[in-house]
């Protein structure tokens, strides 16, 4: 009964910025962790961005000084801010969500959106 949309995706310059969305909705207690990973066409997918239940974040290399994850909670939403994107960029973002069930808060699941496409051109 969880969904997670995702979106924000789109087509920008080099050097322009974008703001990726991931709602959650459905039935559980809460957001524990999320990240934002990415996949971009005869490449793995790989995490870029991360947010643990104590906003502790972490980044890829690849991003770092440039991506920003964040989370509202009261709006059930991850949030990753895109800054000086880059061609290399492109790629179908996903946001993974690890939800606490309402019936036992010890135990959680991860969940998938099914993507949001950016590409930056050069």
């Amino acid at each position: 009964q969880v969904q997670l949309v995702e979106s924000g995706g789109g087509l920008v310059q080099a050097g322009g910025s974008l703001r990726l969305s991931c709602v959650a909705s459905g039935t559980f207690f809460s957001i524990r962790a999320a990240g934002w990973y990415r996949q971009a066409p005869g490449k793995q997918r790989e995490l870029v961005a991360a947010i643990s239940s104590g906003d502790t974040t972490n980044y890829a290399d690849s991003v770092k000084g440039r991506f920003t994850i964040s989370r509202d909670n009261a709006k059930n939403t991850v949030y990753l801010q895109m800054n000086s994107l880059k061609p290399e960029d492109t790629a179908l973002y996903n946001c993974n969500e690890n939800l606490a069930a309402t019936t036992d808060l010890f135990t959680s699941r991860n969940y998938w959106g099914q993507g949001t496409q950016v590409t930056v051109s050069s």
